[in-house]
């Protein structure tokens, strides 16, 4: 028997299901070698070291949520393309709050990189909707990601008080709806 079937793509999925269960911070090969059982060294032949298995799992997830995001999207416009995609990351962060972690870490290859770039082709796909052109459209980008990751991140630590996050999530996006369609033209 190939030793626990160990591949790099079951790694990669192996690492990501890791990340969900104990943080993002805490993957190492050690613990996934555990996990297959079999000693570190023969995961090695795999993945370089942990700085390559990370990069695959932020890769992964940025894979998976492109294609939520892109799912959600379809047919849609406007503000309810705006919440469809905002939606879709907030479930996807509460569902693999590991995975999420990842995507936050600097990229250095062709395939993460390329995942990214789907992201902000879908955000600038959602301003569309709301007529903005350059450079409205950069300033708009990061204030669409700047708003969902931060509330995001402030939910999943418990930043915010007891009113309901959901009613709160929602008027974000009410305001941020009003912002995108109200956006100040430079002068």
């Amino acid at each position: 028997m190939a030793r626990a079937g160990v591949t790099a793509e079951r790694l990669t999925s192996a690492a990501a299901d890791l990340a969900d269960e104990v943080g993002f911070e805490n993957v190492t090969v050690s613990a996934l070698a555990r996990g297959f059982g079999v000693k570190d060294a023969s995961l090695y032949s795999h993945v370089k070291n942990v700085h390559e298995l990370k990069v695959r799992v932020a890769t992964l997830a940025l894979t998976e949520l492109a294609d939520r995001a892109a799912a959600a999207l379809a047919g849609r416009a406007g503000k309810d393309a705006l919440v469809a995609f905002a939606n879709t990351y907030r479930s996807y962060a509460k569902e693999h709050p590991g995975r999420y972690a990842a995507m936050r870490m600097e990229l250095d290859t062709e395939a993460a990189l390329s995942a990214a770039g789907r992201h902000a082709e879908m955000t600038r796909a959602i301003l569309r909707g709301y007529r903005l052109s350059e450079p409205d459209q950069t300033d708009a980008v990061r204030l669409l990601h700047s708003t969902i990751y931060g509330y995001v991140t402030l939910e999943a630590s418990g930043g915010f008080h007891p009113r309901g996050l959901d009613d709160s999530w929602s008027r974000v996006l009410d305001v941020l709806d009003l912002a995108l369609g109200n956006w100040p033209r430079a002068s």
